[in-house]
């Protein structure tokens, strides 16, 4: 009796084991990867079902995580001219399967032409919409070369087998998603007023659903840099045009300028957080100093115990972001204009200093609070995306024009584009810009000077291991949806999508306002904060963040943000 009692449990342990088995596979098969975002050999996650499909067909066919990554970018600048392109700039952070690390800067640079008091008037002032939406709004593209770098540096396959689905996607059309469709509806008198002769992306009937974008001459643009690579862009018959385009409405852009732009690899920035590592990216992306801030800022309280959007949560991140922003509005700038004291700013004693006078019992109000002091010291329309490939290797890259559709200036003949990222520098001291940032000298306006940026790609690890691929556009808010959603993760045990998911907030120091999406604090804890004095202010989305975790089961689970068009691809 004892032996079949002991016999019966054996069976029982088996048929648990089993079954435990069975469901892993099923979790880990076709069918739960289609509904959950788990993937076993590579993933995208992007703006845009049709480059999603770019950068996984590119994976399937052998390509690396950099390969997708540049078929993406082009196939973006097609798909999703929000912030997609060829006439911007961007940041990559790069991981490779072994844990080489790097980052490019391919931001856009002012022209040589560009003189600090540009956008002001005769009496001082800051000169409206002078830098959003005139020609002079321009700096110097940097999309074309980054992508042309980062594929000679790390690419496998061929440079015109990445650039010929855009190609593709630009000459045979592309089906307009709902968003996309009131997305160019809503900027047609823009374009009619902003491109007089001119007929891209402008129509006599409203957009619709479904409806094909068929882009002939930005077919033909892409040719050029297909067959033709950096050249192809920076010179000969794109060249040209822009600077006929620049001419037209009295921009600085010249063919010294195209010729001379170079993207720049710089050394990440690289800190901790607990026991994760985070590889980010440096200045003139203000984004990865922020974030190490802002981790390094809450790292010793009790997150964890608090829950996710409590008061005391809300409140402790606020007052974090409320000090990293002040920060930022005096301390960082393009590092090769502006000694950016990186270190100073990432010193654990300082980090701690700032958080002193935090007050539980009240709000600290924003006009006391300065950027620090310390020894020794001498955009709303982004995109990104994050790429994991079969073996490893991972890129987060987070690309733009600044304000949705760029200056909305297409350049005639070509078919792209311009950036408005100008309006990125300080115009003029303690005035904001677009997203009401403010900034001073570091960030002033010089010729061949980058532009602070607030993009934040960031890629994590643990144990010596790929964690986490993260980033979002979303200009001032980017640094703070990156933060959430990394805590998200990590002091919340949410999984990639429902951190992506969750609702945020945000605060950047000034204006002194806790920015909240719609439903993302209940009403008790809105009533304590508001008590505290805090001014909860409810407004639209904030952030599209595209994320990939590795799980500890080994398989790679995805986020796209459903406040956008974003999706998630892999196999």
């Amino acid at each position: 009796m004892h032996k079949l009692y002991h016999q019966a449990n054996i069976y029982i342990l088996l048929f648990f084991i089993a079954g435990f088995f069975l469901f892993a596979g099923c979790a880990r098969g076709q069918l739960g990867k289609n509904n959950t975002g788990h993937y076993d050999n590579g993933v995208v996650v992007c703006a845009y079902p049709d480059a999603s499909q770019v950068g996984v067909n590119i994976l399937k066919k052998g390509g690396n995580a950099v390969d997708a990554a540049v078929a993406v970018q082009f196939a973006l600048a097609v798909v999703y001219p929000d912030a997609g392109n060829i006439g911007g700039g961007g940041f990559m952070v790069y991981r490779s399967a072994t844990g080489q690390t790097n980052t490019l800067d391919f931001r856009e640079k002012a022209p040589q032409g560009a003189i600090t008091n540009m956008f002001l008037d005769s009496a001082g002032n800051v000169v409206p919409n002078m830098s959003l939406a005139t020609h002079q709004a321009s700096g110097v593209p940097g999309s074309v070369d980054g992508m042309v770098q980062a594929h000679q540096k790390y690419g496998k396959l061929k440079w015109a087998n990445l650039v010929q689905p855009a190609i593709d996607l630009a000459r045979n059309g592309f089906k307009l998603t709902k968003a996309m469709a009131a997305s160019l509806n809503h900027e047609q008198a823009d374009f009619k007023r902003l491109n007089p002769g001119k007929a891209y992306f402008i129509k006599d009937t409203p957009y619709q659903e479904g409806d094909m974008l068929v882009q002939e001459d930005l077919a033909k643009t892409l040719e050029l840099i297909r067959d033709k690579g950096r050249e192809g862009f920076y010179d000969g018959t794109v060249a040209s045009q822009i600077v006929a385009e620049m001419k037209t409405g009295g921009g600085l852009i010249t063919k010294a300028d195209l010729q001379n732009y170079h993207s720049v690899w710089r050394k990440p920035i690289i800190g901790n957080y607990k026991e994760y590592k985070i590889i980010t990216m440096p200045p003139p992306s203000s984004g990865g100093i922020a974030l190490l801030q802002l981790l390094k800022s809450v790292e010793n309280y009790p997150l964890k115990r608090w829950g996710f959007n409590s008061d005391s949560t809300i409140q402790l991140m606020v007052e974090a972001e409320r000090r990293v922003y002040a920060d930022r509005s005096k301390y960082l700038g393009d590092p090769d204009f502006y000694k950016v004291p990186v270190d100073s700013l990432l010193q654990p004693k300082y980090i701690t200093s700032r958080m002193e006078n935090f007050n539980w019992a009240a709000a600290t109000p924003s006009s006391t609070v300065l950027p620090g002091v310390f020894v020794g010291y001498e955009s709303d329309q982004t995109t990104h995306f994050s790429i994991v490939d079969h073996d490893g290797n991972a890129v987060s890259i987070t690309t733009t024009l600044n304000g949705g559709f760029g200056s909305k200036i297409v350049v005639n003949g070509a078919g792209f584009l311009l950036n408005n990222e100008m309006d990125d520098f300080s115009s003029k001291s303690g005035v904001p810009n677009m997203y009401g940032l403010v900034g001073g000298k570091a960030n002033s306006i010089q010729p061949g000077k980058r532009m602070l940026s607030s993009m934040t790609p960031t890629i994590i690890e643990k144990n010596g291991k790929l964690f986490m691929v993260v980033g979002t556009p979303g200009g001032s808010t980017i640094i703070t949806s990156v933060f959430q959603t990394i805590v998200n993760v990590i002091e919340f045990n949410q999984d990639m999508q429902r951190a992506v998911t969750s609702k945020r907030f945000h605060h950047q120091w000034l204006p002194d306002e806790v920015y909240i999406e719609k439903d993302a604090i209940d009403s008790l804890t809105k009533i304590i904060l508001e008590k505290k004095g805090y001014k909860i202010t409810e407004r639209g989305k904030i952030g599209r963040v595209d994320a990939i975790l590795l799980t500890p089961w080994g398989y790679y689970e995805a986020g796209a943000d459903p406040r956008g068009d974003d999706t998630k691809m892999g196999w």
